[in-house]
């Protein structure tokens, strides 16, 4: 399962870029009417929408073993999880249309459809900024992409689940890269510190810049610190350890006086090492990164996914202006596995350092993200 490149640079570059796009749209848009089932890519108990992508993995031993490992959708999660995609749309115009294309289904399977297992999914369209005026930016022309305009489907989005699905049910909010920026907006101007806080289980805006103070706190939200956790954040922005940020990267690092870029290590909530459970695409990361090196010699894994027990070691890192979390690969030459994965995004043959792993952001650890939300769920449920 692969993902165009354009794709996954243009969620990194929107990540990267921050409020430098904001502009003012010539005209108020048509609000968008979310009591339309087409306008969710994700629906409960839909059958067949972007939700119902494959998850089937392979789970690659460290002596070659190759084990398929099914994956089954929750019967009846007794909470919801509300998510926003990131940068995708190969739409031409500045802000995306409402129509799923190939790219929104695809990010979906890889990022999303996995927490189906613990938690009702839903996932609305909402008309982003697009990958043509990423590249319009770029080349110094202004296409005049409103920010706002995604915010206010999102939000519009929100507001309807919250008055036709909620019911009073516990919510984890998910979202990547642009998507992040938005959940994290979400958060700051109709959740924190008003009624509606208490529906919320956790707060995942993963790959982009969360700010947050000394003691870990999001506005009101503090860092999840131990499973089971609720009401808290886990974010971060992931490089190798071998390749840490430059001072030209803009991941991991804010803006705002007395704060740093939040990092939770969701396979250590506690802080210190961790051991991750990935769930990385079979062929490869993306057109973007390096070729993919067989996960075992002259063997053929066929599933859509692959979890590699022990090949990884995630860290928080604070290191001057910058936080982030290290992943580590932990080859042995002496044993058939695969000694390293991809997701560096290449520009002309060689690794840009200034991106890290943010192709791979969720799913080095997509194991333990599944499994926060999983105690999450069970804890609230006691409540």
């Amino acid at each position: 399962m692969k993902i165009q490149i354009t794709t996954l640079m243009g969620a990194m570059l929107l990540a990267a870029s921050g409020a430098a796009m904001a502009q003012t749209p010539p005209a108020a848009p048509t609000a968008n009417d979310y009591s339309k089932p087409e306008t969710w890519l994700c629906l409960p108990g839909r059958a067949g929408d972007a939700c119902s992508a494959d998850q089937t993995a392979t789970i690659v031993a460290a002596d070659g073993t190759l084990t398929v490992q099914p994956f089954a959708k929750a019967a009846d999660p007794g909470i919801d999880c509300f998510y926003v995609y990131p940068t995708v749309s190969n739409d031409k115009t500045p802000n995306s249309d409402m129509v799923a294309n190939r790219e929104e289904e695809s990010v979906i399977a890889v990022q999303f459809a996995r927490f189906a297992s613990v938690c009702r999914p839903f996932a609305p369209l909402y008309r982003q900024v697009t990958l043509t005026a990423l590249r319009q930016y770029m080349t110094g022309q202004n296409p005049g992409a409103d920010r706002e305009l995604a915010y206010g489907d999102v939000k519009a989005a929100w507001d309807w689940y919250l008055k036709n699905e909620n019911h009073g049910r516990g919510v984890v909010l998910i979202g990547h890269s642009q998507g992040s920026g938005v959940i994290q907006e979400l958060v700051k101007r109709e959740i924190d510190g008003k009624p509606v806080q208490k529906l919320i289980v956790g707060v995942m805006p993963i790959g982009s810049n969360v700010p947050v103070d000394e003691k870990g706190m999001f506005g009101t939200i503090p860092s999840c610190s131990k499973l089971g956790q609720t009401g808290c954040l886990v974010s971060y922005v992931s490089f190798r350890d071998t390749a840490p940020p430059p001072q030209t990267s803009r991941f991991g690092k804010v803006s705002e006086a007395g704060m740093h870029a939040a990092c939770v290590n969701p396979a250590a909530l506690g802080g210190g090492k961790g051991t991750p459970t990935p769930y990385l695409w079979s062929g490869g990361a993306a057109q973007s990164a390096a070729a993919p090196k067989p996960w075992v010699e002259g063997k053929t894994v066929e599933t859509p996914f692959v979890t590699t027990p022990g090949l990884l070691t995630t860290q928080c890192v604070r290191d001057g202006d910058y936080s982030y979390l290290a992943v580590k690969t932990n080859a042995d030459p002496s044993d058939p596995r695969t000694d390293e994965i991809i997701g560096d995004v290449m520009i002309m043959g060689k690794p840009d350092p200034n991106w890290g792993l943010h192709l791979i952001d969720m799913n080095h650890s997509m194991g333990d993200l599944v499994a926060v939300v999983k105690a999450q769920g069970e804890a609230w449920g006691k409540k």
